[in-house]
Formats: structure tokens, sequence, C-alpha cells
């Protein structure tokens, strides 16, 4: 399937999904991912898609990339500086608590808030939640659980890195959106990449036929099996299960 094909097909696929909304928000990272959802949505919905810009200690070249992106597909943006409330809710939870690197725990308020505020818009304007994540960071579980996978609908969850990179292509992203090194802005200088422990390349190789590098496939294993709990809905204890031993 070509490029074109591929971008009409998911456009198709969107505007199935989201019947009955009055248009779809996205929320601009400045990444490749969310240039492409911000690309396709602009298709579905001309008139009613919005990207968010949500900013908490990012690094400036992440708006600055959002903001390309916006202009490149013509798409309204809202930018929501999160870092007062960032800031409020840990001193909140626990005086004294900083981000640091790795600190997942802290780190990861902000992809919940990012997903609060996607759905402030959301339910005000009577939109629906575009999520961002593809299928490397899907098998991976390199997201947030109730955070960026806190979504309606997963336009790209069956396209690896490689692919949203080359439909980013067609759709005109900006090359230096493409190019940059892929990261989640949990922190500072932090990329995909060095947080997963393995690359792109081969986390795509190996979704795509089975091998890749055996540390990197041994590693990505670990990763799919430890993750395993954030692509499953949360446990049900149904009753003549529990019950069937009493």
């Amino acid at each position: 399937m070509s490029s074109e094909q591929l971008a009409q097909a998911l456009v198709d696929w969107i505007k199935e999904k989201s019947a009955g909304a009055k248009g779809l928000v996205v929320g601009l990272s400045g990444g490749v991912d969310s240039a492409v959802v911000a690309g396709l949505i602009k298709r579905v919905n001309p008139e009613s898609s919005l990207g968010v810009i949500m900013p908490c200690y990012s690094n400036p070249l992440d708006e600055e990339h959002a903001r390309l992106v916006a202009a490149a597909f013509d798409l309204e943006v809202k930018k929501v500086d999160l870092g007062p409330t960032f800031d409020l809710l840990l001193n909140t939870i626990d005086s004294g608590l900083e981000v640091s690197k790795g600190d997942l725990a802290t780190a990861n308020v902000k992809s919940r808030l990012r997903m609060v505020t996607l759905y402030f818009y959301a339910n005000r304007l009577n939109y629906m939640v575009v999520g961002t994540g593809n299928k490397s960071e899907l098998v991976a579980g390199y997201f947030t659980k109730y955070g960026d996978s806190g979504v309606d609908i997963l336009p790209l969850a069956d396209l690896v890195k490689d692919e949203v990179r080359e439909l980013a292509r067609y759709l005109g992203v900006p090359d230096v959106v493409i190019d940059k090194a892929p990261s989640g802005g949990l922190w500072l200088g932090q990329t995909d990449e060095e947080e997963l422990g393995v690359t792109y390349a081969h986390l795509d190789e190996y979704i795509l036929t089975g091998m890749t590098d055996l540390e990197a496939m041994n590693r990505i294993q670990i990763l799919e099996k430890n993750s395993e709990h954030k692509r499953r809905m949360p446990a049900i204890a149904y009753k003549n299960e529990v019950y069937k031993n009493y």
C-alpha cells in the first residue's frame, strides 16, 4: 500500500470511528506521531480539528516544532501551560518531590495531566480525542497508563515507527520534526531509545519479522512481557470465578 493509499484509508477509518462527534482533538508534542495525526484529522474534519500544546517544563523546541506542524496543516491551536498545575499537585501529594531522570512516578504525572486537559476540550466541544501511539510503542509498553493511552481512537497503532515517518513525509510534516530523536518529553534530554534500551530500528524489525539482533530481541521481549498489563482492561472479578471454591 502506498503512502497516499494509507493516508486515505486512515482518513476514512477516523471518519467512521468519529461519527457523531463534532470534531477531533490531538495533543501536539512536537514529535512525528502527533504531527501525522494532526495532518490526518485536518483532512477528516478541516473546520473542527484542534491541536493542544501542553508544555510542562518541556524543551522549548517541542513547542516550536508543534507550532511548525500546526502551521503546515493550518490547524487551530490552544496552548495550556501545565507547569503550575504540575507543581501544585506534586506539592499537595508530597512536599519536596522533584522530577529527576528516571523518576517515572513523578514524570508520568505530566502525561496524565495532558490526558485530563485533552478530555476537557473534548467534553466541552463534543470532540473525540485522537491518540498518537504507534505499534512500536504499544508492543514495548512505551506509553503511560491512563496518560497518553487515555484516548478514544488510535489510528497509528498498527504502524511501526518507520511507517509513521514515511507517512509523515507524504503528508508534508516538516523535516525537522521527522528527523529529530523521538522523545516522550518526560524530562529534559530524555529520548525514547535511551529509556527503552533498544533502537526503533531493532524494535520495528522485530515486530515486522519476529527477528532482530539477539540482545535487542531479548530486551524487547522483556519490555513486552512487563507491560502486558498496560494493554489490557483492568481485571474483573467475575462472580462465577471468584466464588467457585467457596
